[in-house]
């Protein structure tokens, strides 16, 4: 992968990181409940999660562009228009409201693991968005599986560290959303629609 391609790539993911989504949610609600150390299972179980679902989506495209090259074009732009879409809907969509009232104040790390887990790997729309958005980042003329590590290790590392900073940070982030959260989901579509349309152009 290119320096300016993973720059643009490291880019991407950290907006992604910061935008609303259930885990980002999941790691809110855990921290407001058990504190950012034992949040620390559900990231871990998150980001596992997450590396499958980039294995899945990522592997999957390789073998479709090794096929025909054309397939790759066609990908990205169905992937870019996909990713304007999401940014359309997220810039419509209320705030972020996190309810903690009812939730039990007790429960194992391998307990937190598995909801962390389960969250990233089963949600079918987080698949969806890698299968648009990793197209726009492959190079088919470099090793598959180089680009992979690249990929995941840079989208996790900056997963972790958002989603840790959300937990060790409930108490304050919590009424922040509430009062802001609108204009955040702005910023961020704003930032999906922009990339969705900017990607393919970029590498046309």
């Amino acid at each position: 992968m290119a320096l300016d391609t993973w720059l643009l790539f490291l880019l991407t993911s950290i907006g992604i990181s910061l935008t609303p989504g259930p885990n980002g949610l999941l790691a809110l609600t855990h921290g407001a409940l058990h504190g950012g150390r034992k949040t620390l299972f559900t990231i871990v179980g998150s980001l596992i999660g997450f590396v499958l679902i980039i294995a899945l989506c990522l592997f999957g495209i390789g073998a479709l562009v090794q096929s025909s090259i054309t397939w790759l074009v066609v990908l990205k732009w169905i992937g870019g228009l996909y990713l304007a879409w999401l940014g359309i809907r997220l810039w419509r969509s209320p705030p972020v409201a996190v309810d903690v009232g009812d939730a039990p104040v007790s429960a194992s790390g391998h307990a937190l693991f598995r909801q962390g887990f389960l969250t990233a790997a089963t949600n079918p729309k987080c698949l969806l968005f890698f299968s648009a958005l990793l197209p726009q980042f492959i190079d088919p003329d470099r090793s598959l599986a180089v680009q992979f590590a690249i990929v995941a290790t840079t989208y996790t590392i900056t997963e972790f560290v958002t989603e840790y900073a959300i937990a060790s940070a409930a108490a304050r982030v919590r009424p922040w959303l509430a009062r802001v959260g609108r204009r955040f989901n702005q910023v961020c579509g704003g930032i999906f629609v922009a990339v969705g349309l900017a990607l393919p152009l970029r590498s046309a």
